[in-house]
């Protein structure tokens, strides 16, 4: 039996109370909170390309920045990944065995801190850098998933706020680290194969 760690004494009421008003929430309600909850990620991926698009109009470092947006989303997944795994934390609906709108993942599916909340908040950060209106849209998104993410209960509260703060500070410290390159990485690129990547044909 694996060990684990039960995170219901942190805020198992507030998690209740959550998933409570999501069992009396309309269906409507619920049908749009957990679509939101399980394609929502789609939508960053939408506004990173969009953010791309229209940054190879305006400088090719621009347009480098942008396509290191993904780049920022994976390594903060992958340390997510490692975090999740050392923290060993069941998932709510296992712990306090309630009635939930998303199907409980199978055990060893650990809880914290939320990937969800960790992919919106590094994509919603970076992408300000991008573009500040795709990156103000993206942090509305990411709010949304967070609070999604509980609605369905799928996590505690401490789970996203968690991945919002590891995605947040992740993206800042890997766009600042590659903010310094990004000018003579621009320049060597628009050189190479890849300069369609930068400027528009």
């Amino acid at each position: 039996m694996t060990l684990a760690f039960d995170g219901s004494a942190i805020d198992g009421s507030s998690y209740s109370y959550v998933v409570g008003l999501a069992q009396d929430a309309p269906s409507w309600l619920d049908t749009l909170v957990r679509d939101w909850s399980t394609y929502g990620l789609g939508l960053f991926a939408v506004l990173m390309l969009l953010g791309w698009w229209q940054a190879r109009h305006h400088s090719a470092r621009a347009a480098l920045t942008a396509l290191m947006v993904p780049v920022v989303v994976v390594v903060a997944y992958g340390v997510n990944s490692v975090l999740k795994l050392l923290v060993r934390e069941d998932r709510p609906c296992h712990s306090m065995r309630v009635r939930t709108l998303e199907a409980c993942p199978a055990p060893g599916d650990w809880s914290f801190p939320s990937n969800h909340a960790v992919v919106a908040a590094a994509a919603a950060v970076a992408l300000l850098l991008v573009s500040r209106r795709l990156g103000t849209v993206a942090l509305v998104a990411a709010c949304a998933m967070a609070a999604a993410r509980v609605w369905v209960g799928a996590h505690y509260p401490h789970d996203v706020v968690a991945g919002v703060l590891v995605g947040t500070l992740i993206a800042r410290t890997l766009t600042a680290f590659l903010a310094r390159a990004s000018d003579p990485l621009a320049e060597r690129l628009t050189r190479s194969r890849l300069r369609a990547l930068l400027v528009p044909a």
